[in-house]
């Protein structure tokens, strides 16, 4: 992987466009991630220049999706990609026929039902329009949207204060989600229809153009491209 230093914000949407998948921690061989492209010390100051702000532009000005989209980490997808990822991991049926034939839990269903209802909420306020605001519900609502991640049918809005708050005095800020869908169509990607193999081929292709050999491997295997 090329060693590549960015400072600004300008440069990471450049970054995130040319790679196509951007990682935020370290996640694919010889492949770039946000936080190794990026100097150490603006994650530590209070300003524009932190990268751990910049997560919630990208979704937000229709830059990349972002979300806990691959091997349960955090994620962006270019806007050019994501339609073609979201064929290819995601799922045509609807997910009430997933929970039927055991594919979704209860909670995933429970979950996106909610987000549906209110696109755009918060974590705290998700919790507890839920009925999983419990305490020994947590690891169950955290599987649940891990689990909606994975197959992208939802995506991080990015960061809000909650609106659910047990200290007055206290500002709390928290993740927030949507639909992939109510995403997409925010951004100008309205739904269409996108044959799996037609995906596969285009992805194969456009991440070949700008992944090295041992990126393209891990891709390879996670969207079982033929070879």
């Amino acid at each position: 992987m090329k060693e590549q230093k960015i400072h600004t914000y300008e440069e990471a949407v450049q970054l995130i466009h040319e790679v196509g998948i951007l990682p935020l921690a370290p996640l694919i061989p010889d492949h770039p991630s946000l936080y190794q492209v990026t100097h150490g010390e603006p994650w530590l100051t209070g300003t524009d220049l932190v990268p751990w702000v910049w997560r919630a532009r990208f979704p937000s000005d229709g830059t990349a999706a972002y979300g806990k989209f691959l091997k349960k980490k955090s994620v962006f997808i270019s806007r050019e990609l994501f339609p073609w990822i979201k064929a290819i991991l995601g799922s045509p049926q609807p997910i009430e026929d997933r929970y039927k034939h055991g594919l979704v839990s209860k909670t995933s269903v429970e979950l996106l039902q909610q987000i549906k209802e209110d696109e755009g909420i918060e974590t705290r306020s998700l919790r507890f329009k839920s009925g999983m605001n419990a305490k020994e519900m947590k690891k169950t609502f955290g599987q649940g949207l891990l689990d909606l991640q994975g197959t992208l049918d939802i995506v991080i809005s990015g960061v809000k204060e909650s609106r659910i708050s047990l200290d007055e005095k206290s500002a709390w800020q928290s993740t927030s989600f949507e639909t992939a869908d109510h995403w997409m169509e925010s951004v100008g990607l309205h739904e269409f229809d996108v044959d799996l193999k037609i995906a596969k081929e285009e992805l194969n292709a456009r991440l070949k153009s700008s992944s090295s050999p041992d990126a393209m491997k891990f891709f390879s295997k996670l969207f079982q491209f033929e070879a």
